[in-house]
């Protein structure tokens, strides 16, 4: 089994040189050559999935922080939903309410707001109907002029809360169509469906020790048509104290291209593999 060392910084580079490389000879690309500018498109897709993961991480707290302060749970006067979702100052949120439907936005304003690390810029929209005797309730999240850490996020996602899952834990499923365009031009969209199951923390008050896990399906096409399909295998571990995901792997389809993304078996940090069909193994640094 070979095993090559990858860093996010040289993904543009591999593009570049696997497109001269392509164009000078197709007679002398192997299995390995043809996968490597598509495997740069799959740690994009990467990106992709902490982005959107850490914006459902705030779509969710402060939805459950609005929840609280409406049950009487946190009824003090100075816990705002802000301050009980433990958000910064930067952040500011308003609250529509007409009848039992609720209009919360986010606003990250336009200067950049650092939350957990990254940098937000933009609106980010949460509207519902309330109902606190319903055992599901979906949520429309849409983006205004939505920036995380300098990549433009456009369009938006429905949530679907059930409050129990058969496991007994709270589940969010997520339907997503969203285009991300990065500063260097870069741009992709994705499709697909992401189940999260919250299975620790739930209800303690404590956002830091929240936990979940992720399954589902997806694909993201890039705007040269490249279009990638991906499916988890194992279930993604989300720590919200961790900027990545600590666990899980998923599997990757596309024409000509096939291997497994693995996350790893439970560390916070920033390493993960790619395992192409052949037994090639590349480690990489995510972003």
């Amino acid at each position: 089994m070979k095993n090559l060392k990858l860093t996010s910084k040289g993904l543009m580079f591999l593009v570049v040189v696997g497109l001269i490389f392509t164009g000078c000879s197709n007679d002398d690309t192997d299995e390995q050559g043809e996968g490597t500018q598509d495997y740069s498109e799959v740690a994009l897709s990467s990106e992709i999935d902490r982005a959107s993961d850490a914006m459902d991480d705030i779509a969710i707290q402060v939805y459950e922080a609005q929840e609280d302060s409406e049950t009487g749970s946190a009824n003090d006067e100075n816990n705002t939903v802000r301050n009980i979702s433990n958000l910064p100052e930067c952040v500011t949120i308003t609250l529509v309410i007409e009848a039992m439907t609720r209009e919360v936005t986010i606003d990250f304003g336009t200067e950049g707001c650092v939350v957990n690390g990254n940098t937000y810029k933009g609106k980010m929209i949460l509207s519902y109907t309330r109902d606190p005797e319903a055992q599901q309730i979906t949520i429309s999240k849409t983006l205004e002029d939505f920036y995380f850490n300098n990549k433009n996020i456009v369009g938006g996602k429905t949530i679907v809360k059930v409050l129990s899952n058969n496991n007994g834990n709270p589940q969010f499923t997520k339907t997503t169509d969203i285009t991300i365009i990065w500063p260097n031009g870069a741009q992709a969209s994705r499709n697909g469906v992401k189940v999260r199951e919250w299975v620790e923390g739930f209800g303690s008050g404590v956002w830091s020790d929240n936990v979940f896990e992720v399954t589902g399906h997806w694909t993201t096409t890039f705007v040269n048509g490249n279009t990638h399909s991906y499916e988890v295998l194992t279930p993604l571990r989300r720590e919200v104290i961790c900027y990545y995901f600590v666990s899980g792997s998923v599997d990757v389809e596309r024409t000509n291209f096939s291997g497994v993304f693995d996350y790893g078996e439970g560390d916070c940090d920033n390493q993960a593999t790619f395992t192409f069909a052949n037994g090639t193994v590349i480690d990489i640094t995510l972003n």
